[in-house]
């Protein structure tokens, strides 16, 4: 009997032991914010939008205050996330079509664009669902008509919609199930606090809210509060702040689910934002330009990370990164390695756990369209009449190079020493301009990126 007991408690060591030796992944939310700008949050320095639940997350681990968006409008930036690779490669460049704004303004026949992601890039969630994680989209997705057919086991109000016709009911064409909230942000919130109370296995949400993006639909309880606050650098439309200030709210309910849960402590939190906020509704100072220019105003985005006990709390990087970096770095937590997947992006795990403070790489972006402008009296773009024209955009280090398509025209800027671009250092520094312009045409090459060259019989506008 002895021996048979013996025995026994060999055996129930040896489970435990084994128990203890399997790495416990960690459940992974991504918090990607349609339109919120570099300094549309507390933490990033706002003094108009109070954030306090999201700035309370971002104390709890590494802050980047060079993160950038890989587009400047949603579609692109959100195909770049989820494929973690480069505009090049899978052809969204846009929110169809690609010829926006007036034809006889537009010097170039620019690229076709691709409206829907081809089911042939493996993306995030079908990488994760492949490796046991129960996956849920919620809010925008914007690549497809249905994120199901892209590894989602569930989806909450996600389509091909860019934005939804209305934050109230009836919603029109936001599909979502219903509950007892009727602001669509609320609504969202809802039915995603259901799935993280419910799963049984390790998940991964991919929250992504139709808000703050257009249309500016208040929420009016909250609009008095802010109408009271001084408006602050560009920052003071109180419509617009109820919608941050309620988002806010609701990312706290999110907090709040899963501490209750006990699932807080194991789950790795990516908070960004698509692209830069929308210039006219909110501004970015000392930022330049704002949703689809290229200067930083437009791609330069609140963003941090969040893995308690794994990522030490209150850090700050200056490294520049991008959402490019999402996609690997996940992967690298999450402890799956997959050989056929090409990705543009790099792990921040050793940034991340303090082994190293750089990346020695450029980020690259690449738009060979046009994008209209909102207002052409009130902006900071290259010219009044579009947001941006189609071109390319290197930054290595401190330095920034834009070239456009139409005039190859080529504006350098140090970021450390002009954030606002301003100061075009082009000509009086010839050797740093052909330095980044050649590694910009090598990467074109690299990435069979499509140059725009046709020219546009019906254009008549020299400005």
């Amino acid at each position: 009997m002895k021996k048979l007991i013996t025995v026994f408690l060999v055996v129930l060591l040896s489970w435990s032991c084994e128990a203890k030796l399997e790495p416990i992944v960690p459940n992974i939310i991504v918090i990607n914010i349609d339109d919120m700008g570099w300094k549309d949050v507390g933490f990033m320095g706002s003094k108009y939008y109070e954030t306090p639940n999201i700035d309370y997350l971002s104390n709890l681990g590494m802050v980047f205050s060079n993160g950038y968006a890989s587009a400047s409008n949603c579609a692109p930036s959100r195909a770049c996330l989820m494929t973690g690779q480069w505009t090049p490669r899978h052809g969204v460049y846009t929110v169809t079509p690609s010829t926006r704004g007036n034809s006889k303004d537009r010097k170039l026949i620019p690229t076709k664009n691709t409206h829907t992601l081809s089911p042939e890039h493996k993306i995030l969630p079908q990488v994760l669902q492949e490796n046991g994680y129960v996956t849920c989209h919620a809010g925008k997705w914007h690549l497809s008509d249905n994120p199901i057919e892209y590894g989602f086991d569930v989806n909450i109000g996600g389509g091909h919609n860019g934005l939804p016709k209305s934050y109230y009911p009836p919603y029109k064409n936001v599909k979502i199930e219903k509950g007892n909230s009727q602001y669509l942000t609320d609504l969202v919130m809802e039915n995603a606090l259901k799935f993280v109370d419910t799963v049984q296995k390790p998940f991964y949400l991919n929250y992504s809210p139709y808000a703050v993006h257009v249309p500016i639909m208040p929420v009016d309880s909250i609009v008095p509060k802010y109408e009271k606050k001084s408006s602050w650098k560009g920052q003071g439309n109180a419509k617009y702040a109820s919608m941050v200030d309620n988002l806010d709210r609701n990312i706290g309910l999110l907090i709040d689910k899963l501490k209750a849960r006990k699932l807080f402590d194991n789950t790795l939190i990516v908070f960004t934002s698509d692209n830069g906020g929308l210039y006219g509704i909110t501004k970015q100072k000392p930022l330049r330009a704002g949703k689809g220019s290229y200067y930083e105003g437009g791609i330069r985005v609140p963003f941090f990370f969040v893995l308690n006990k794994k990522i030490n709390p209150n850090l700050k990087s200056d490294t520049p990164i991008s959402n490019l970096d999402v996609f690997p770095t996940i992967l690298d937590y999450a402890g799956i390695t997959d050989d056929q997947l090409k990705l543009d992006g790099q792990s921040l795990k050793p940034i991340l756990q303090e082994k190293t403070e750089i990346l020695d790489r450029s980020l690259y972006w690449h738009f060979p369209i046009y994008l209209e402008a909102y207002n052409v009296k009130d902006n900071e773009t290259r010219d009044v009449l579009f947001r941006t024209r189609p071109g390319s955009v290197i930054r290595k280090g401190d330095w920034k190079l834009h070239y456009y398509f139409e005039d190859n025209g080529v504006e350098l800027y140090n970021l450390s020493e002009d954030i606002e671009e301003r100061n075009n250092l082009a000509e009086t520094c010839p050797e740093k301009t052909e330095e980044l312009l050649k590694l910009l045409k090598t990467w074109w090459k690299d990435t069979n990126a499509p140059i725009p060259t046709t020219k546009n019989p019906e254009y008549i506008n020299k400005i």
